[in-house]
C-alpha cells in the first residue's frame, strides 16, 4: 500500500515572459473614494435645496395646500378661512398669499375670509397686485377666481400692518388690530443708492454713453441733476395719489384731501440731541417746536388712534375678529382654518422643511432693492429691501 505524500506542491515558477499581475493596495480605495464623491454630491444637493438655491426636484406643487383648524367646531362644514399675508411684500412673495385666497375662493364650503396681516409693506407694484387678487375675492370681478362666489373679507392686523401693509388692508369690508398693532405710514418712498461720491474718491469711474437727458437718473455712479430728481418726485407723488385713492375708495369716511391735508394732531414738544436730552437755549429753558400730524404723512400710529382716525374699526384680536366675521355671515357653527403648504416628497422622506416660496430667486429681490424703484415701506424698515421673509 503506497502512503500519500504530505509534501505541499510546489509553487509554480513564474515566467518571465508572462509575469503575474500584483494585486496595488489603491485599486481597493477607487470604490472608497467614488462612494465618499457621491456621498459628498448628495449633501451638497441636499444644501442647496434646503437654502433654497436650487429647485427641489421631489417638491410637490407650491400651489397645493393643506388645511389646519384653528378654532370653533372642528366638525362643523362652514368655514372660515385665515389667509396670512406676512413679511415685506414683494413680487415673489406675494404668490403664497394668492394662491390661500385662491383656496378660499374655490372652496364652496368657505363663506368668509380673515386676512390676517402682519406685514411693513413692500414695493408699490406687489402691493397693488395682492390688493387687486383680494378685491376680486370680495367682488368676484372675474379677473382672477373664475366661477367661485364673492365672499366678505376682514382684515386682523398682527404687530405690524403698516404702508402697504396697510394698503393691503383697506380692500377688508371690515379692519381689526390687536392693541399693540403698529399701523398707518400712509406714503411712498424711491430709494436711489448713490456711490459717486466714494468712487470719485477711490478712482472708480463709469463710462455711460446715453440717448435721452435725463436717461442716467438712478445710476448707482451718478449724482440726481434737478430735472433728473423731478422725474422721481412725479412718479412717487403718482403712486402718492394711487394709494389715497385706494383708502378713499374702501374707507367712504375719508378723502385724499382729509387724509392728505387735514390736522389730526398738534402740540409743542421738547427738542432733544443726538443722546436724546433736552435742547436748552441761552437762558437754559428747553427749546420747544410744533409737532404736527396728518393721516397720510408716513408715519405709523398706535391702534387706538388709527381707530380714532377711522383707518380701523375695531381693536381686537384675531379670535375675535374671526368670530366676527362668522356672525356677520351668518353662521351659528362654523370652523376656521388656517392654509399650509402641502410638504413635498423630499420633505416627507428627510423631515427637512424647504422654504418653499424664497428661494435663490432671493436674489432678484435684492437685485430690485438695489435697483431705484419705489416703495410702500413702514419708516425704519429699511432692511426689509434686502430680506424678504412671508409666512411659510
Amino acid at each position: 500500500m503506497t502512503i500519500p505524500s504530505t509534501t505541499p506542491p510546489a509553487a509554480p515558477t513564474p515566467d518571465p515572459k508572462n509575469p503575474q499581475p500584483t494585486r496595488r493596495s489603491r485599486g481597493c480605495l477607487l470604490p472608497i473614494l467614488a462612494v465618499l464623491f457621491i456621498s459628498l454630491l448628495v449633501n451638497i444637493v441636499v444644501a442647496l435645496i434646503y437654502l433654497g438655491a436650487i429647485d427641489n426636484p421631489l417638491e410637490s406643487n407650491p400651489a397645493a395646500l393643506t388645511e389646519r383648524f384653528l378654532l370653533g367646531d372642528p366638525d362643523a362644514r362652514d368655514k372660515i378661512a385665515v389667509v396670512r399675508v406676512s413679511g415685506v411684500i414683494s413680487e415673489s412673495g406675494i404668490q403664497y398669499p394668492i394662491h390661500q385666497l385662491e383656496a378660499a375662493a374655490r372652496d364652496k364650503r368657505v363663506k368668509a375670509v380673515v386676512l390676517r396681516i402682519d406685514s411693513p409693506g413692500g414695493t408699490v407694484t406687489a402691493s397693488e397686485e395682492l390688493y387687486q387678487n383680494i378685491v376680486n375675492l370680495r367682488d368676484n370681478n372675474g379677473r382672477r377666481f373664475r366661477g367661485s362666489a364673492p365672499k366678505p373679507v376682514s382684515v386682523s392686523m398682527g404687530g405690524v400692518a403698516a404702508s402697504g401693509g396697510y394698503y393691503i388692508a383697506v380692500a377688508g369690508n371690515s379692519i381689526s388690530a390687536e392693541p399693540t398693532t403698529i399701523t398707518g405710514s400712509i406714503g411712498v418712498f424711491a430709494a436711489l443708492p448713490n456711490v459717486a461720491e466714494w468712487a470719485k474718491n477711490n478712482g472708480v469711474k463709469l463710462e455711460l454713453v446715453k440717448a435721452g437727458g435725463i436717461k442716467a437718473s438712478g445710476s448707482f455712479f451718478h449724482t440726481l441733476s434737478p430735472e433728473e430728481s423731478q422725474t422721481w418726485q412725479d412718479t412717487v407723488d403718482n403712486a402718492y395719489d394711487l394709494f389715497l385713492g385706494v383708502i378713499a375708495t374702501n374707507r367712504p369716511k375719508l378723502t385724499a384731501a382729509e387724509l392728505r391735508d387735514t390736522i389730526v394732531e398738534e402740540r409743542m414738544i421738547v427738542t432733544r440731541n443726538e443722546k436724546g436730552n433736552p435742547v436748552l437755549d441761552a437762558a437754559g429753558k428747553e427749546i420747544l417746536v410744533k409737532y404736527t400730524r396728518r393721516r397720510a404723512d408716513g408715519g405709523t400710529f398706535t391702534s387706538r388712534d388709527a381707530k380714532r382716525l377711522d383707518l380701523i374699526d375695531q381693536v381686537e384680536d384675531l379670535p375675535a375678529a374671526v368670530r366676527r366675521a362668522a356672525a356677520s355671515a351668518g353662521l351659528a357653527s362654523f370652523r376656521a382654518v388656517l392654509y399650509d403648504r402641502t410638504p413635498g416628497l423630499f420633505e416627507r422622506l428627510t423631515g427637512l422643511q424647504i422654504r418653499n416660496q424664497q428661494t435663490i430667486s432671493d436674489l432678484a429681490d435684492i437685485s430690485s432693492a438695489l435697483t431705484p424703484r419705489l416703495w410702500y415701506l413702514t419708516p425704519s424698515a429699511d432692511g426689509g429691501m434686502l430680506a424678504v421673509t412671508p409666512e411659510r
